[in-house]
């Protein structure tokens, strides 16, 4: 190449650098784009010749007689400028999703207090109201959030989405799960299966859950519940290879020998697997309750029912009597009614009854209403008695309402509660009161505490009668909560050796005592233990009662009363998700899938 060729070359490489270098003042990358800060216009590829064409096309002739410093400053005031319209955007962007989440979080609240969906417009008043007077240069931003009635049912219904997407999400790790099963009817008459879900990881965290809520129009017959189950755990994403048991409150159509849904469920698992076996339990909680009918206190309770009916159903004897109690600065502002579907009921109003006697007797007189069984010893003397053994019964019942309880910790509780029926029947003999401090202050007879003794025994009787369900899984039970306290002898084969290795472990001894149950268990390796692990998860797994689908059962009655009996069925299904989850809404996902569907308030 001659030199003036190669000089020629060296000066348009100099006009390409300088007119690239222009370009660049007016140019901005943002998400890998170039920007032109002049007109907006993306350039795909941040090239010097995609630049240089474009600068040159488009605004060569406004800048070309700029010196270097009117164009650095011209630069300047652009990308200002861009900055200034980039944060308004993001303000406004920023602004909106705030809204939107304020009214997801709101709409949760609702659900989950039970509220009426109309009752958001009445929150956003009570906001504006607030705004208004606090900070009123903040009100714009209020008025942006939406809680209209079919809003709130919109947001409700997407929470319930995303928390049933992340029950499923987790249902996908379980190991093994059981269900709890329960069946009433709401108001409408419709028939609401409650289904239940506590599903065990291999690292033992635990998830319970409402698993769904099935509404049946027709027959409740055994095979229409379980293909409402079976629906259920197909949306879930669960094998039936992994049930390990089922708890129920002990109706026919569920607990039925031939053609009840447990005999189902164990068909279809024995048609899977003919080794694996489901684990029926009834509820603990309503097992105890029906314990009391042996105690034979009908003409006590009947009694005392009439008394307080006499009191409470008529208006002028209610306002009477409080006004007594009131005179006489009485421990019990008023007396309540006996509820048999309550379970405490009974106990509570018998001691009211006993407390106040002597004005129920005084007040009754003045009335003209004779009530003979307050002035008989005897009928006082087996007052005295139930009292006492309703409220140990309560006591009790109270212990296994307690949230989070494993089987086996119910059952301890239970086989506490026949050990104390066992010494209370030998010191009620001695004529030993001391546990039993309403009895003692009535008058009783020697014939007296003989019959109240072979009620205790009967009454012991008939909770190891109606606990066989659990009597079958005591030692099970016992290797699991007490590993390092069990018979290696009585253990279940598969698990002998490996017990064996966990009595010879001393680290392991002083792990035990120092974790919980799920962490010790969750500590033990899987090649060591794999067996013992596996048994650890079946029963830590299982329901002992069927308490969560009574609490819920009250949830639905209240959300679905005669005030509001027009909800459907899926929204009342999406009411109780909401208000029993553990699980909190991912708030984030909900106000982007928001963003996206750009719905119109």
């Amino acid at each position: 190449m001659s030199a003036h060729a190669k000089k020629r070359k060296v000066d348009d490489e100099c006009r390409v650098f300088n007119k690239t270098w222009t370009a660049k003042y007016f140019f901005k990358e943002i998400k890998g784009k170039a920007v032109c800060l002049i007109c907006g216009t993306q350039v795909a590829v941040f090239k010097d010749y995609n630049l240089n064409r474009h600068y040159t096309t488009k605004h060569e002739d406004k800048y070309r007689n700029l010196s270097d410093e009117e164009r650095a400053r011209e630069a300047d005031a652009l990308m200002v400028k861009l900055q200034t319209q980039q944060g308004l955007f993001t303000k406004l962007h920023t602004t909106r999703n705030a809204a939107v989440r304020t009214s997801f979080v709101i709409s949760h609240k609702i659900a989950r207090k039970s509220k009426a969906f109309s009752d958001g417009e009445f929150i956003k008043e009570c906001l504006l109201d607030s705004v208004a007077l606090i900070c009123p240069e903040k009100k714009a931003a209020f008025e942006n959030v939406s809680l209209s009635r079919r809003t709130v049912t919109r947001r409700v219904e997407a929470i319930a989405g995303n928390l049933e997407l992340q029950l499923k999400n987790r249902a996908a790790d379980f190991d093994c799960f059981s269900l709890a099963l329960d069946e009433s009817c709401d108001v409408r008459d419709t028939a609401q299966l409650l289904i239940f879900l506590r599903g065990i990881t291999a690292d033992f965290q635990i998830t319970e859950e409402l698993a769904a809520m099935q509404s049946i129009k027709g027959t409740t017959t055994g095979n229409d519940l379980f293909t409402e189950v079976n629906a259920c755990l197909d949306t879930l994403g669960l094998k039936w290879d992994k049930l390990a048991g089922v708890t129920t409150d002990g109706c026919p159509n569920l607990t039925g020998k031939n053609v009840g849904l447990l005999k189902r469920m164990q068909d279809k698992v024995t048609e899977i697997n003919p080794v694996q076996k489901l684990t029926f339990l009834h509820c603990i909680i309503h097992q105890e309750v029906l314990c009391k009918t042996v105690l034979k206190i009908n003409h006590v309770v009947d009694a005392v029912t009439k008394t307080v009916n006499f009191i409470r159903a008529r208006a002028l004897n209610h306002r009477q009597f409080v006004a007594l109690l009131e005179e006489n600065e009485s421990e019990h502002g008023d007396i309540s009614y006996h509820s048999n579907i309550r379970w405490l009921s009974l106990g509570k109003v018998l001691k009211s009854v006993w407390d106040l006697r002597d004005q129920i007797q005084n007040f009754c007189e003045k009335k003209g209403h004779d009530i003979p069984e307050l002035s008989d010893e005897d009928w006082v003397a087996d007052l005295g008695f139930a009292v006492d053994v309703t409220a140990l019964m309560n006591e009790l019942n109270v212990k296994l309402q307690c949230k989070g309880l494993f089987v086996h910790e119910m059952y301890s509780a239970v086989t506490a509660f026949m050990r104390k029926l066992q010494l209370l029947s030998s010191q009620v003999k001695d004529n030993i009161l001391t546990h039993l401090p309403t009895l003692k202050e009535a008058t009783r007879s020697a014939d007296h505490l003989h019959k109240y003794s072979s009620k205790l025994e009967a009454l012991h009787g008939e909770f190891l009668r109606r606990f066989q369900d659990f009597k079958t899984l005591e030692s099970e039970m016992h290797m699991v909560s007490s590993p390092f306290n069990c018979s290696v002898d009585n253990a279940p084969s598969d698990v002998q050796m490996e017990l064996i290795d966990l009595l010879s472990d001393l680290l392991l001894v002083e792990h035990f005592r120092s974790v919980s149950l799920l962490d010790f268990y969750s500590s033990l390796k899987e090649e060591n233990f794999p067996h013992l692990r596996r048994h650890a998860q079946r029963i830590l797994v299982l329901f002992g009662s069927t308490y969560v689908c009574e609490q819920t059962f009250s949830v639905m009655k209240f959300n679905k009363s005669k005030h509001r009996s027009s909800i459907t069925d899926e929204h009342l299904s999406a009411v109780l998700r909401i208000a029993t989850s553990d699980i909190q809404p991912d708030f984030n996902a909900l106000v982007q899938a928001q963003n996206r569907l750009d719905y119109s308030h």
